[in-house]
């Protein structure tokens, strides 16, 4: 089903039409405020209500993906997102595919979930079970997940190699209010997830020997993580695409790296880091017309640099205000 029909029968099921409702006003809440905002001001960006949607979308994504990024870089699973990236690339495709096939209407964002979470499963399943490193597993994921994207799209040419660029690329216009609300949910079960298990999943990202012998059931809280990493990927696609999403999960956290001193501290500013990015990348990308994750991704990596250079500094700031000692 579409995004729209799955909306649809939220708010047929009594339970969750109240919490849709409700993240509907609320989303039109925040469009109406940077429209008064826009207006107030003279901001071209602002008058158009799709910028709106898609400056909520960018500013949920630059929380959640350090969020999850800054333990994936600690474990040296950096990697881990691109492979969930190009596993989501196939649930894309499979949705487009059976759409063109059967006229289901199936929405390819629900498809790309589905698959992407198979894939984080499938990642620690092959890890598990056959004693292979992580970095193995993930390049098997990885490359099934592409090769069938790239068979699906290839039987059916023309329509769908069309229709799939804007998931691959990413595409601020296409980012509605219902797509806003579903990251909402996302961006809360990521959040709340992560405030819940933080302790234990700390504790595994750091020492998972020491975790086991204190009983943390250290398998499930890997599973939950790459679910985790998956539901921002596939959240992040909606403006960032396919090919270069998992660039928000570790450009920010290596920044931020160059200048925290502690894992929380790291945490914080690979947020503020990930927010400056989103923010500028998009009003470049709307100004100068360009693709917004790929604006996106250069503004992080400019960011990226200016943090390494302001390490360096503020390290031999340290080192030349350090006693000498005398001889």
């Amino acid at each position: 089903m579409t995004t729209a029909a799955l909306s649809a029968v939220l708010l047929s099921v009594p339970l969750l039409s109240a919490p849709y409702d409700l993240l509907t006003r609320l989303v039109g809440l925040w469009s109406d405020g940077l429209g008064w905002i826009g207006e107030r001001l003279g901001i071209a960006m602002l008058e158009y209500v799709f910028m709106h949607h898609a400056l909520l979308v960018g500013a949920l994504i630059a929380v959640m993906a350090p969020l999850i990024g800054t333990f994936l870089v600690h474990r040296q699973l950096a990697l881990i997102g691109d492979a969930l990236a190009h596993t989501a690339f196939a649930g894309v495709a499979v949705g487009l595919f059976v759409n063109s096939l059967l006229g289901t209407g199936i929405s390819p964002y629900v498809t790309a979930i589905v698959v992407a979470v198979i894939a984080a499963l499938a990642i620690e399943l092959i890890s598990e079970t056959t004693d292979a490193y992580n970095d193995v597993s993930m390049a098997i994921v990885l490359s099934t997940g592409f090769a069938l994207g790239a068979v699906l799209i290839s039987l059916n040419t023309g329509g769908l190699a069309v229709g799939i660029n804007q998931y691959l690329f990413g595409n601020l216009s296409t980012v509605s209010r219902e797509n806003a609300v579903l990251l909402v949910v996302l961006f809360a079960v990521v959040a709340l997830v992560v405030t819940v298990t933080y302790k234990q999943l700390l504790y595994v990202t750091f020492d998972e020997t020491a975790a086991r012998v204190a009983g943390v059931n250290v398998p499930w809280y890997n599973r939950l993580m790459t679910t985790l990493t998956a539901l921002v990927v596939v959240g992040a696609m909606q403006i960032m695409g396919v090919i270069l999403v998992a660039a928000m999960l570790v450009v920010p956290v290596a920044a931020a790296a160059q200048l925290a001193r502690g894992f929380r501290e790291a945490l914080l500013a690979s947020v503020v880091l990930a927010q400056i990015a989103v923010l500028v990348g998009i009003t470049l990308s709307f100004r100068y017309n360009t693709t917004a994750g790929g604006t996106i991704v250069l503004v992080a990596v400019g960011v990226y640099v200016a943090a390494v250079l302001a390490g360096k500094v503020q390290s031999r700031r340290a080192g030349d205000g350090a006693p000498v000692a005398e001889e």
